[in-house]
């Protein structure tokens, strides 16, 4: 069945407090998605966010952003007033996030509210006992990590590093208000979450989530549970994960996240990812698998490796990993991030798994590598796109490219006689036009934004994550205009 949807991360809502949560605005937005006649609101992943404030890097594979927590809500229900939020700085452009002030301010606004609740609300303690299988873990080492002042646990003391029982006994007494906090902060989460995703499904718009292949290193899920992965016996990584050099990056990328021991998941008969894709179901209706290609071949790079140049293929579980979690829930709703070089055997296990990959126009016309990305050569189990978060925005992506490409790209869409300003809508016209079942268009684009509204720049750090929509961009207009392409072209 055709459909469309609008890609904006949760971050870049409008929200009051210096950076998108779920308040009034999510729920704005979403009235704004139905009455454009969409389906889909895809975000980016949930999690809590570290160094760079990448949600790819995340403390934990569970757990959801603290940021993202209404803070609106608490002061309806008691736990905060309006004034105690109005003095805390959480910067002052509402365009983009400054996270180092909302570091600053919205832990102790949490901690403030977090006061104020009653530990006994049976809610609360039955959510605490639902979740124990990732939860226990996830809020002591963040306390511990807390109590480190933020230092990775790989440079924690060695008994607390290796979870030496009598060390993990002593913190756990240490830290328990902390270890509460979090506890908290994950249930105030998921209920907001939970409220704000039923909200959508009952207007007929289903969420599409994103998760991440790999976990970051500095995490709960590292910590916890080195079995999972391709450690040494100090509990250090043997090998990263990455992409070798190409076109885009002439040293590869250094990813620097920790490779799985695939072995072990194997004899765990996927333990771990059935509890991981099982959870990502319940926040959202449809998830897309980031880097899929890992699946079936993976870029290992020896740790300590400044480059990604050194790496080398190794094979990952392929089809088993997906037939045995079909087994668990049968039929899933997952999107194959399949995008870059694809070797014949990731075509087959995408086609093996019947998952949709992914199409995205800006690729379509770049002519430093061949690709299938133009739309007369789509099927219809895939999901296109004009770009992603990792993509320029239309606008700010055209004057990058060649003249040879600009003038293609022009023939192809049938523009040469019309303004340069028009295109972007050309583009969006040509990826809802094309045989696709689903295409997800960034707001950015439909808004005509150039780069100054980009989301993120690969292999960057300091500039991405922070973009956020404006009340005022979202007018009626806008929504009759999304509205009207979208019926157009039957989706």
């Amino acid at each position: 069945m055709r459909s469309a949807g609008i890609l904006l991360p949760i971050t870049s809502l409008p929200s009051k407090y210096g950076i998108g949560c779920f308040s009034k605005e999510a729920y704005d937005f979403i009235d704004g998605l139905a009455k454009a006649h969409q389906s889909y609101w895809q975000i980016l992943p949930l999690g809590p966010t570290s160094y760079g404030d990448s949600p790819y890097q995340s403390f934990s594979t569970f757990a959801g952003n603290p940021y993202f927590i209404d803070l609106e809500e608490l002061v309806k229900e008691g736990l905060l007033t309006e004034e105690e939020c109005e003095e805390c700085d959480f910067g002052d452009d509402d365009r983009y996030v400054d996270y180092g002030k909302i570091y600053e301010s919205r832990y102790g606004l949490l901690w403030q509210a977090f006061e104020r609740f009653d530990l006994k609300d049976k809610e609360y303690t039955e959510f605490i006992k639902d979740n124990n299988y990732w939860l226990e873990d996830y809020s002591f080492y963040m306390a511990v990590k807390d109590s480190y002042e933020g230092l990775m646990w790989t440079l924690w003391d060695e008994d607390i590093k290796l979870r030496e029982p009598e060390a993990v006994a002593r913190y756990k007494e240490e830290l328990k208000d902390d270890i509460e906090f979090y506890n908290f902060m994950q249930y105030k989460f998921i209920k907001q979450w939970s409220k704000l995703k039923k909200y959508a499904n009952d207007k007929g718009i289903k969420i599409i989530g994103d998760i991440p292949i790999y976990v970051a290193f500095d995490s709960a899920d590292c910590w916890s549970d080195s079995k999972l992965f391709q450690f040494n016996e100090e509990n250090l990584p043997v090998a990263v994960a990455g992409c070798p050099p190409d076109a885009f990056a002439a040293t590869g990328q250094l990813w620097g996240n920790p490779l799985y021991d695939w072995d072990y998941h194997k004899k765990t008969n996927y333990e771990w990812w059935k509890k991981r894709v099982g959870y990502s179901f319940s926040l959202y209706d449809v998830v897309r698998i980031d880097h899929f290609r890992g699946f079936d071949e993976y870029y290992s790079i020896p740790y300590g490796d400044k480059t990604a140049e050194n790496g080398h293929w190794e094979k990952g579980p392929g089809i088993d990993l997906f037939n045995s979690l079909k087994e668990e829930f049968g039929e899933m709703n997952i999107i194959a991030e399949d995008l870059g070089y694809l070797t014949d055997s990731v075509i087959k296990l995408v086609k093996d798994t019947g998952f949709p990959g992914m199409k995205i126009m800006q690729f379509a016309f770049d002519s430093r590598e061949d690709s299938n990305y133009l739309p007369h050569t789509y099927h219809n189990n895939s999901v296109v796109y004009t770009g992603t978060h990792d993509n320029d925005t239309l606008k700010g992506w055209y004057p990058t490219i060649s003249e040879k490409d600009k003038k293609y790209c022009k023939k192809y869409l049938n523009n040469a006689e019309r303004k340069i300003a028009d295109l972007y809508l050309d583009f969006i016209r040509a990826t809802l036009a094309s045989v696709a079942d689903m295409a997800i268009i960034p707001i950015q684009d439909y808004l005509g934004l150039g780069s100054e509204a980009r989301i993120n720049v690969p292999s960057t750090v300091g500039t991405n994550w922070k973009w956020r929509l404006l009340k005022s961009d979202i007018t009626d207009e806008l929504i009759e205009m999304i509205g009207e392409l979208t019926q157009v072209y039957e989706r």
